[in-house]
């Protein structure tokens, strides 16, 4: 199979035009590494450390989604066999792998969202014509990735045993981060981004080989000696060029200036990849008069978007780094009795780095030393003389961040040292501030408290560190900061939490909680056997992923004073997000931020947190009037969710919350979330509190939580039924009864074809599943199949939230779904091919074809929906689809299942309102 193919151009991320810059312009800064070889060097150099690949799973599934198929809703067993055998291959060279999934998507980047997920859109329109016109899958050139797959993979790296991990943010730095800190091998993934980050090296998966472990390393030092720039310029560079935070065109009149002046002096380039060269230019022979002496709004075009600038210049500083592009007031560096106070310092640097010079300034100037180096990278300074500008160092131990001059100065830039030797006390100062604020030490030797200042007042505010001597208080700090919060570890900290989990698992987690001694159970539900807890988080390094107490306290504090006063955009230090949470219950927040850190739950700390969530694209045809998209079809079941998650929100506020959702569906401009408002559901006993479902171990306390999933299904009714399933079809029938009550279109033979597949799937190997061809494509099996895989992934939002009743390896895909398999049986029951042929004449799965089809069928007829056969259909089967008692609201007038035609295919941008415009208003 060809890889380039997989890893189109298009599936590529980060700044805009460098990915073929490096091709191009610029090949020799790409160099063949083999990482066995890379592996044995750094266990050599590091003895005792393993050798860690930071994997970017985002920018990986295209690589490793390698089936054939793909248009038919998965080839999911063949899938977790490619997996198993990526990390059989990295675990035999003695390399071990961190997994690093997005866990959301931030603000900045949303228009950047929404630009991929209607260019998606148009990308499935093209395959649903082109199926339609040939009844055959598209070449790979049109390849799309089957839904849910990102969700999905998260379960089955746990499955194999792997540290897997969400992010609390965009993936890409928690990234960074973590390689930069944690002394890794590499980085591993598909985007230029990693080229602008001052971390660990970038490896490109596109070029990966995995029978040799042969891939290509893009050295960010070669890229920065081809352009005359530091390491520390190329955030500049890349929010000139744009990327996924500054859009493309806001700086287009701006590097065409660059390009005309570059081109007068340099002539026969070529002018798409000279831009790059051109601005590169701009920033090493004008900007650099400059640095350091003026605002980058004073020398460059920012105009109204100077807040989102700096912001995308910040979002690329990792924790301790600091970008000499900022303006600020050199400090000097003063003595006091032997004791050394700078602006900024790491506690553990205290590796000297070599240096080379500089042929033009006569200036010591820092080189890289290959992968296995500390990265001992340049750094400008401003180019005022005699006037020394301390930097931040790297936070790895026994290593000093080089200094390093710009090309017009002299001066020297002084990096910060060790504290702990000569008890050295650092400075904590902001962008513009005028003042230098001392770290205090207390009387305690190795304590230190520090200090944090605002860029306008000039009151000095003690961080908390608690009672006990000899504590260090660990600092949180984020891209964004604009202060420095201690994670709180007071005396009363004493509480700790033991996580619950699930019957598969032998994973436990623990984690402390306030105002208390007491041992308090969690429950979770992680696959992975791996008993390694360790949060691996850029943000702090503690035993569990999860809020400290003065963090909680924080978002407890936002809930109920929301109005944060705006600082100026220049002032982007580390950043703690002081975020309005929807939930304040810090406990119950806790627990859902370990799930979600951990990959074991699916949206539910999004719904908690933020209020907002987002599904990307389906393989949805959008001129099929009679099938509804899966937003709709699934967005009862999130409305029952959300009234269960944000329970408390609504006891304490006169009007009802509604959660923002961004999701793709056909007619939808994407230009504002849908509002959508929690939905009322009825569970025997009264519905339980999410301290019970989550954190109460009483046996009897796993019928509670059945009984609410099936109440978020509004499949109360038919516990009975269900619970005589056997496993793993006991999931699967819950969620043929939720789809064929909900949408009449649903016929007998779509219900033969979904459970004759789930059996057969159980007697085959991968690779009969790999010879399986089907006769040919048909696009409404096609839409069916990523239909029941969104399902799916529901029923994981669905189980995580009401604290894990059923096994998590019941509903994944490999035990009861694939794409093929479904198709061929989908084509049989459509020509009306008898049941045993579609059982392959098997007498025993014969038996439990018709248990499950009557459990479903029953089950069905209490809601008043009797499954016929197409046979049986008349003309008002063309678009019903809803279900009456649903009490389901959707865009437009409400429509239920005695509604008739699908007026929401027809609906215009700009008019998707509820039954109430207020909803509309957020």
């Amino acid at each position: 199979m060809d890889r380039q193919m997989i890893l189109s151009r298009s599936s590529v991320m980060g700044v805009r035009g460098l990915q073929g810059f490096v091709g191009s312009t610029c090949p020799h800064i790409c160099t063949v590494v083999n990482f066995k070889e890379l592996a044995e060097h750094h266990r050599s150099k590091y003895p005792g450390c393993t050798p860690t690949i930071v994997v970017d799973a985002m920018c990986c599934l295209r690589y490793w989604y390698t089936p054939e198929s793909w248009i038919c809703g998965g080839q999911w067993r063949e899938y977790f066999s490619a997996l198993r055998d990526f990390v059989k291959t990295f675990t035999a060279a003695g390399i071990k792998l961190i997994f690093f999934f997005d866990g959301m998507v931030e603000q900045d980047k949303r228009d950047e969202w929404v630009k991929r997920r209607l260019k998606n859109n148009r990308e499935i329109s093209r395959i649903f014509h082109y199926i339609k016109s040939h009844k055959e899958q598209p070449g790979r050139n049109m390849f799309f990735i089957p839904s849910g797959l990102a969700v999905f993979t998260r379960f089955a790296l746990k499955t194999l045993g792997q540290e897997t991990l969400c992010s609390l943010q965009e993936a890409d730095y928690e990234v960074a981060s973590y390689g930069l800190q944690h002394n890794c091998l590499g980085i591993l993934g598909e985007d230029t981004d990693y080229l602008i980050y001052d971390t660990c090296p970038y490896f490109s998966i596109s070029e990966l080989c995995l029978e040799s472990l042969d891939t290509v390393m893009l050295c960010r030092e070669k890229l920065c000696e081809s352009l005359g720039l530091c390491v520390a310029d190329l955030p500049l560079l890349a929010c000139l060029l744009g990327n996924d935070i500054i859009p493309e065109g806001m700086f287009e009149s701006f590097r065409y200036k660059c390009l005309s002046s570059y081109t007068s002096v340099k002539e026969n380039f070529d002018k798409k990849g000279n831009i790059i060269l051109a601005v590169s230019d701009h920033i090493s022979k004008v900007l650099y008069l400059y640095q350091g002496e003026k605002k980058l709004e004073e020398i460059l075009p920012l105009g109204p978007n100077k807040a989102l600038f700096y912001k995308g210049m910040a979002s690329y500083l990792l924790p301790g780094q600091k970008s000499p592009w900022f303006f600020q007031k050199p400090k000097g560096v003063i003595t006091l009795d032997k004791q050394v106070i700078s602006t900024s310092s790491d506690a553990e640097s205290r590796e000297e780095v070599p240096m080379c010079s500089d042929a033009e300034s006569r200036q010591e100037v820092p080189m890289c030393t290959g992968p296995e180096s500390r990265r001992e990278v340049p750094v400008y300074t401003d180019s005022e003389p005699r006037q020394e500008v301390p930097m931040c160092s790297d936070p790895e131990p026994r290593q000093e961040v080089p200094t390093c001059t710009g090309p017009e100065s002299r001066r020297e830039v002084p990096m910060c040292s060790d504290p702990e030797p000569r008890q050295e006390v650092p400075m904590c100062t902001g962008p513009e501030a005028r003042q230098e604020v001392p770290m205090y030490t207390d009387s305690e030797p190795r304590q230190e408290v520090p200090m944090y200042t605002d860029s306008e007042p000039r009151q000095e505010v003690p961080m908390y560190t608690g009672s006990e001597p000899r504590q260090e208080v660990p600092m949180y700090t984020g891209p964004e900061s604009r202060q420095e919060v201690p994670m709180y570890t007071g005396p009363e900290s004493r509480q700790e939490v033991l996580i619950r989990t699930d019957p598969e698992s032998r994973q436990e987690i623990m984690c402390t909680g306030h105002e208390s001694k007491q041992e308090v159970p969690i429950c979770t539900d992680p696959i992975s056997k791996q008993e390694d807890s360790m949060c691996t988080h850029a943000e702090i390094n503690q035993k569990l992923p999860v809020a400290t107490d003065f963090e909680f306290k924080l978002e407890a504090l936002m809930c109920t004073n929301p109005e944060i006063k705006q600082e100026d955009p220049t002032n982007v230090g580390p950043e703690v997000k002081q975020q309005v949470t929807m939930v304040s219950d810090t406990e119950i927040l806790k627990v859902a931020r370990t799930h979600h850190v951990q990959a074991e739950s699916y949206l539910v700390y999004n719904i908690m947190s933020s209020g907002e969530i987002e599904c990307s694209n389906t393989l949805e045809d959008e001129l099929d009037q009679a099938l509804p998209s899966q937003a709709f079809i699934y967005r009862p079941i999130r409305q029952r969710v959300y009234s269960l998650l944000l329970e408390d929100c609504q006891d304490v506020t006169s009007t009802c919350l509604a959660v923002k959702e961004w999701f793709v569906y056909p007619g939808n401009p994407l230009r504002h979330p849908d509002l959508v408002r929690p939905l009322q559901m009825t569970i025997p006993g009264g519905t339980p509190s999410l301290k019970i479902l989550w954190l109460n171990q009483e046996p009897e306390i796993q019928v509670r939580r059945l009984d609410t999933l099936l109440a978020c299904f509004n499949l109360s009714s038919s516990r009975e039924e269900l619970q005589a399933v056997e496993s793993p079809f006991q999931a699967l029938c819950c969620l043929l009864i939720y789809l064929f009550v909900q949408v009449d279109t649903l016929c007998l033979e779509d219900l033969h074809a979904f459970i004759a597949q789930a059996l057969c799937l159980q007697g085959k190997s991968t690779s009969q599943l790999v010879n399986l061809q089907p006769d040919y494509i048909n696009p409404r099996a096609v839409q069916l199949g990523s239909l029941l895989v969104r399902g799916l992934t529901t029923l994981v939002l669905v189980n995580s939230a009401c604290g894990f009743p059923w096994k998590t390896s019941d509903f994944m895909p490999w035990n009861v779904f694939d794409g093929k398999l479904f198709h061929q049986k989908y084509l049989q029951s459509e020509k009306g091919y008898a049941v045993e042929v579609l059982l392959e004449q098997n007498r025993s799965r014969l038996t439990k074809f018709h248990n499950l089809k009557a459990v479903v069928c029953k089950a069905c007829m209490k809601e008043n929906r009797r499954i016929t056969g197409r046979a049986h259909w008349g003309s008002h089967h063309a678009g019903r689809w809803g279900r009456q008692g649903s009490s389901y609201h959707r865009t437009g007038s409400g429509y239920s299942r005695s509604s008739q035609g699908q007026p929401w295919r027809d609906q215009g941008p700009g008019s998707r309102q509820y039954e109430h415009d207020q909803w509309r208003r957020y």
